[in-house]
């Protein structure tokens, strides 16, 4: 007789029936410890390694811990690992590699019943899933309304500090939060120092991970692969104080409107990180947005940079948890605060660059930093102190129009020729009118004169040309700088080369 039918037998006969007993009755007393001690407890009895692989998470319980890359890659590539024994568990999937002297009946048998405890102990915390989220997004709503104390109370993490936040948005939301949820296991428990919030509100996912100030990245992973399987957009924002979870959650917001599918995930401090900024004179640059700025809060300069940031108030008032008519309301004071038209598309570009202009070095040995920065005496002496005198720009300083020499030097036009050179007149003309109805079709092509499918394909042909999304508010205020630096002539519609009734002619 073979040893392939001895072992057989034996595995059938009455010793083989009690030993699967006695692995079972092991197993089971493993489940109700935790998930981690019944993979420990299947590789034991498989005498090999054991690994529990999700497709977000990756090696969720690895005994021993060598072998978790192993189990990842047998559970995405099944047919390269014939030796190994994969179940189904729980949205994972079990991947069991046995020693070479155990029954292969032995190994189906611990993978089968293994798999199907953690069947069990899915079920169990599903059910216990539905309180849990709500008690995360109630969590959520305590920091976004200042209760920062009473939520680090809850969570009885003392130096939980800081926080960073990230905003999805998809059709598979409800689908993605399930499977984040698993991968990401949050307990309110503080575990290595951070724990992880999150809940949906208004049709997306919030995500907020508490810690002392230093981000590890492992959110960041899951939510970065979680966006590509499930084809979410996302933003974050972070790591910044507690204190200023409104502020992180609105910039995550603004963020995630300059997701696209090539880059999912966009961070807010990419968000207008502009090309153009570092090529700009600093003195006269700072000074110029340091004057027109003076009037704002930084209440007012945060309502202002999301509100360019989306490109639209109804995205602002989204991202702020304001209604669009409160964001209205708010736009017209400023602007009459700033005595300029808001909803001129120039006087936009110039706005969101005083915004994104760096602040102004202090002067060395200067101990007044508290004394009023509006005083013209201190801001003479200040300037003296520095150095280096800029030329003053038109006094008052004004957002329609820029101080003399800001975007005349060579290295702004090379830039602006890098970006917008090379564009036909057609085109060039057809954007710079586009830019100048903040990217609404309908009015641009009234304008031009040609119909709206024309323009929109003349649209497309300038995003390939640029190589950039015309769809992100910033780039668009970019690019109107650049065509303003690049002019030689009017970009009127009325110079659209034509060749007949509503055609044009390429020059």
């Amino acid at each position: 007789m073979s040893s392939t039918g001895t072992t057989d037998h034996e595995a059938t006969g009455p010793r083989g029936a009690r030993h699967e007993r006695d692995a079972a009755d092991r197993l089971l007393r493993a489940a109700t410890r935790s998930g981690a001690h019944l993979i420990a407890e299947a590789a034991s009895l498989v005498q090999g390694w054991a690994v529990l692989a999700d497709p977000i998470a990756g090696a969720v319980y690895s005994t021993p811990a060598a072998a978790a890359a192993d189990g990842v890659h047998a559970a995405a590539a099944p047919r390269e690992h014939p030796h190994c024994t994969q179940r189904p568990a729980a949205g994972a999937v079990l991947v069991l590699a046995a020693a070479p002297t155990v029954p292969p009946g032995h190994a189906c048998h611990v993978a089968t019943t293994t798999a199907a405890l953690l069947e069990v102990r899915g079920q169990r915390a599903a059910e216990l899933r539905g309180e849990q989220m709500r008690l995360h997004t109630t969590l959520i709503r305590l920091l976004l309304a200042g209760h920062t104390a009473a939520v680090t109370e809850t969570l009885g993490g003392n130096r939980l500090t800081h926080v960073t936040v990230y905003r999805l948005s998809g059709v598979d939301l409800p689908t993605a939060h399930e499977v984040l949820w698993r991968a990401v296991r949050p307990s309110l428990a503080p575990y290595a120092d951070a724990v992880t919030l999150m809940g949906r509100r208004d049709g997306e996912l919030v995500v907020a991970e508490l810690h002392h100030g230093r981000d590890d990245g492992r959110i960041l992973r899951l939510v970065s692969r979680l966006s590509e399987r499930h084809h979410l957009l996302a933003g974050l924002a972070g790591p910044l104080p507690l204190a200023e979870m409104p502020t992180a959650h609105s910039d995550a917001a603004a963020a995630r409107h300059s997701a696209t599918p090539d880059r999912r995930v966009v961070p807010a401090d990419a968000v207008g990180a502009s090309r153009l900024t570092p090529l700009l004179p600093t003195a006269p640059y700072t000074w110029w947005a340091e004057s027109v700025l003076r009037p704002l809060s930084p209440a007012h300069q945060h309502l202002l940079l999301v509100w360019l940031r989306t490109g639209s108030k109804p995205r602002a008032a989204a991202a702020l948890g304001v209604s669009a008519g409160t964001v209205r309301t708010r736009i017209r004071d400023l602007t009459r605060l700033l005595g300029a038209d808001l909803e001129d598309a120039t006087v936009r570009a110039h706005l969101l660059l005083a915004l994104r202009a760096p602040a102004p070095a202090p002067a060395p040995g200067d101990d007044d930093s508290d004394s009023d920065s509006d005083s013209d005496s201190d801001s003479d002496n200040t300037r003296s102190r520095s150095g280096s005198s800029p030329p003053d720009p038109p006094d008052p300083a004004r957002l329609e129009s820029l101080p003399d020499g800001l975007l005349d030097t060579e290295a702004v036009r090379t830039w602006a020729v890098g970006l917008v050179g090379g564009l036909e007149p057609h085109l060039r003309i057809a954007l710079a009118c586009w830019l100048r109805h903040h990217a609404r079709t309908a009015p641009a092509a009234a304008e031009l004169h040609v119909h709206r499918t024309t323009l929109a394909g003349w649209l497309t042909q300038c995003a390939e040309h640029l190589a950039r999304n015309l769809a992100d508010a910033t780039v668009r205020a970019e690019i109107h700088l650049a065509l303003k630096a690049t002019r030689t002539g009017p970009d009127d519609p009325a110079a659209l080369p034509r060749r007949g009734g509503r055609t044009y002619r390429r020059l």
